[in-house]
Order: structure tokens, then C-alpha cells, then sequence
């Protein structure tokens, strides 16, 4: 995630997600996985923000999300003190090591762990951790590499799942093809073979899906709050990715 990113159509259904499951009384934990804002054009669809017919999804956070984009306040800090979220809570470090850092490989790979321990420690207590990277999930642990922090990787989900929470993640399809595609969304059943998989995929803008990974005596809980998202006015966005909600 990037504040230069924040506003855009992507967020708009992404936090209307979060905000329908904690209106049902689940309890979130927001890890944005931010990352420094680049020269890019990414993140630059705002242009719903001036179309009044996209205000009924969630006329709260549109008006929200288009009050700070007006004020140039595009910063995830800023939208979490606003409460939109019912409930949450936010790691908002940003991801280590940075981009173009001097440090060893090993120095890098301690960082990464110890900006991971971190953001436990912060998001102990909720039932849901949503992570948000720039790009999706990786398999294994986290590497060296310059484009690290723009993935979460399989590992740092278990660390949640091991201690009995559940997981929502940012995963996109980008170029793979549909076969590929369908064996990323089922990377995690390599290291977690007794969860329970589901997800939603938004259409707005690029696609965004969303891949829960959840215990499987509470599989029917969340099948249940997301096949009532899924009859929102959000169902004209969003489709079921696994076809085992609706």
C-alpha cells in the first residue's frame, strides 16, 4: 500500500469491504504493508469521486474519501483516526527494509522479521488481520529482494492463522493465465492444508481480489457475512472468487 494510492477507486471498494464485516460485528486488524510513494501513476483513478451515481455503495466513506481527497489529505494515518473501519486497528509502519537499502542480505532479512513481530504484536486481539501489499502474496519466507515490500509471503500469514486468527489478503491476478491464477489463489493450503479458502475479487478499476484464509469451524460464520456483502449494493463490484459463498 502507498498513500499515493489512497482515495482511489481500488480503496473505495476495498474499504467498503472492511466496513461492511466490521459492521457485523467483526473485529479488524488493518496491516497496510505501506510503502513509500514513488514517481508512478498508480493509484490515480479518482475520477468516481465526481460521479454521484458511485456515492450509494457506501455514501459515508465516499463523502469521506472524497473530502480528503479534495484536502490533499491522502494518508492512511489521517483516514484511520476518522474511525471509518468500526472497531479497528492499524499497523501503519512503514515496511523495512526500504527501497535501496545498504544493508547485507542478512541485515535485510532481520529487518523484514523484525517489522513482522511488529505488526503482531499490533494486530493481537483481532479476529480478522487484513494485509494489504502493493502486489499480493509470495510462497515462503520473506527474501532480500529490492521488490520485498511490495509482497506479504505465506509465512508471515501463518504466523496470524498459527495463532488462531484469521486472514483476508490483496491478491491480484495481473498477467497469469486462469489455470496459473487458480493455483495462486491456493498457495497457502501448502502450509495451511486445514484451512478454509474464499474470497471476493472487485472488478472496479484493475482487479482486487480478496482471499480469506479462516479456521474450519468458523468457514460457515464468514460464508455468511460474505454472501450478505454479496447482497449489498456492492454485489454490482465484487463476485465470489470461489464460487462457495453464494
Amino acid at each position: 500500500m502507498k498513500n499515493q494510492y489512497f482515495g482511489d477507486i481500488g480503496d473505495y471498494g476495498k474499504y467498503g469491504l472492511l466496513r461492511c464485516l466490521a459492521g457485523q460485528g467483526l473485529s479488524i486488524a488493518v496491516n497496510w504493508y505501506l510503502t513509500p510513494d514513488d514517481a508512478s501513476n498508480d493509484g490515480s483513478i479518482r475520477g468516481y469521486l465526481s460521479k454521484e451515481k458511485d456515492r450509494r455503495y457506501d455514501p459515508e466513506l465516499y463523502d469521506a474519501l472524497r473530502a480528503m481527497c479534495a484536502r490533499k489529505e491522502q494518508d492512511v494515518r489521517l483516514f484511520a483516526k476518522r474511525g471509518m473501519i468500526p472497531g479497528a486497528i492499524y499497523h501503519d509502519d512503514i515496511v523495512e527494509p526500504g527501497p535501496g537499502s545498504p544493508l547485507s542480505v542478512p541485515e535485510k532479512r532481520a529487518a523484514r522479521e523484525c517489522w513482522h513481530r511488529r505488526a503482531l504484536e499490533v494486530c493481537a486481539g483481532a479476529e480478522l488481520v487484513f494485509m494489504d501489499p502493493d502486489n499480493g502474496l509470495r510462497s515462503g519466507r520473506p527474501s532480500a529482494r529490492k521488490d520485498a515490500p511490495k509482497f506479504v509471503y505465506a509465512s508471515e500469514v501463518c504466523d496470524y492463522y498459527d495463532r488462531d486468527q484469521d486472514v483476508v489478503y490483496y491478491y491480484h491476478k495481473g498477467r497469469r493465465t486462469d489455470a496459473q491464477w487458480e493455483r495462486a489463489k491456493r498457495i497457502m493450503l501448502e502450509c495451511c492444508p486445514k484451512a478454509a479458502l474464499m474470497g471476493v475479487t472487485y472488478h472496479r478499476g484493475t482487479q482486487r481480489s480478496y482471499i480469506f484464509m479462516v479456521h474450519p469451524e468458523r468457514e460457515e460464520k464468514y460464508q455468511k457475512l460474505l454472501k450478505g456483502f454479496l447482497e449489498t449494493a456492492w454485489k454490482d463490484c465484487f463476485s465470489d472468487e470461489f464460487s462457495n459463498i453464494l
